[in-house]
């Protein structure tokens, strides 16, 4: 059995690597390092692939979210609402904004961001709410843009780890994550679905105002050489990185399908374990069928529940197998972020998430050895300790 990788970006370079390749050597050849002829294509592409009028890249899946705020024009105090169970990211652009965050629960089955709560923290200072497409599946965009519409509020989807999934609402329509909101940001970091080999970000939108506005933003501010006419930032995704992530968009739905594919196998092999409690699916299907797309398992996630979630982490680690715990202390509860107005009444189930969760190696190139081995051994140690 070859050596299991929490992500194998290796192998998967391997089966791409003459593109990816001629690709970047395009770029040195033409030394058009900076805005040159594979960013174009890669939005282009990009833009054509997810059904949304507009792409605009930048460096990093952080200064999407950013840049996202900025172009909506919020302002120091307006507060801004999104989970408290994810990465700080999300909250850390808030905070750099001077805008307010306010944090709110999770549900239990998809871990993303819960309705009932979201409605619960509206004020008249509310001004957006971030939905975190945890894990690889959408959150209720449906019931969010509704309370948008209600509340006159902007939705901002981090879509950095659900590139790919569909969203199907109430009607039976399906659209692509991050293109259902009034903007979206992504990340192209290495270990996305759709990643680089660096960093780099994007934010989508079907707004021509605003995405007339973000252009400038992410280059200083400019439309025209030295014309400043916004305060911008310096955010450009490099044609190295555009021509590695235009030489993968091709293979993205493979990709993708994938890690459905090897969710598939894990969840049959957990299924009724009495002390594990395997991802839900909840947008389209109750499982993961046949024909399945609202879940790109950017993460595969379990709730090891009445048994020693850190003592089993140690356990894989010692066994050669990595993992992950994402996250291990809530938003609310982190330094940089405490504020007296949180109840920890209202942060129920993300409290319980950081004592339960642990992810496991999910990539293109998992193989059912390796899935067998993982799972033989937490059901082992689950069963015995």
């Amino acid at each position: 059995m070859k050596k299991i990788q929490m992500v194998d970006l290796k192998g998967q370079y391997e089966q791409i690597k003459t593109v990816v390749n001629n690709s970047i050597q395009e770029v040195l050849e033409t030394t058009t390092f900076i805005n040159g002829p594979k960013v174009h294509e890669f939005q282009k592409n990009l833009e054509n692939y997810l059904g949304v009028k507009h792409v605009i890249p930048c460096a990093n899946g952080t200064d999407a979210l950013q840049i996202a705020m900025m172009g909506l024009g919020l302002k120091p105090g307006d507060e801004v609402i999104t989970a408290d169970f994810t990465f700080a990211a999300t909250v850390e652009v808030i905070a750099l904004l001077n805008l307010t965050p306010v944090l709110v629960d999770v549900n239990p089955d998809d871990f993303n961001i819960n309705i009932e709560a979201v409605k619960k923290a509206i004020t008249p200072k509310t001004k957006a709410i971030v939905p975190v497409h945890l894990f690889g599946q959408c959150a209720n965009m449906e019931a969010l843009m509704d309370l948008a519409k209600e509340h006159n509020l902007y939705v901002i989807e981090d879509n950095a780890q659900g590139i790919g999934a569909k969203y199907t609402n109430s009607k039976g329509e399906k659209a692509m994550s991050g293109t259902i909101g009034h903007v979206a940001s992504t990340s192209f970091f290495p270990s996305k679905n759709l990643g680089c080999y660096g960093d780099g970000g994007a934010i989508f939108t079907n707004d021509d105002d605003l995405a007339h506005t973000l252009r400038g933003i992410v280059n200083h501010g400019m439309y025209e050489r030295y014309h400043h006419d916004v305060v911008g930032v310096n955010s450009r995704l490099d044609s190295i990185q555009a021509a590695v992530l235009d030489a993968k968009l091709p293979h993205l739905d493979k990709y993708n399908n994938a890690r459905r594919n090897a969710a598939r196998v894990y969840n049959k092999v957990f299924a009724n374990h009495p002390n594990i409690t395997t991802p839900k699916t909840v947008n389209g299907c109750e499982s993961i069928c046949d024909t399945c797309d609202c879940h790109v398992f950017h993460q595969y996630t379990l709730k090891i529940e009445n048994a020693d979630r850190d003592a089993l982490v140690k356990h894989l680690n010692s066994k050669g197998i990595p993992c992950g715990v994402y996250y291990p202390i809530p938003l609310h509860k982190q330094k940089a972020y405490l504020d007296s107005r949180y109840d920890e009444a209202n942060f129920k189930v993300t409290n319980q998430l950081v004592k339960e969760v642990i992810s496991l190696p999910m990539h293109t190139e998992l193989d059912n050895e390796q899935i067998a081995f993982i799972t033989e051994t937490i059901i082992d140690f689950v069963d015995n300790n």
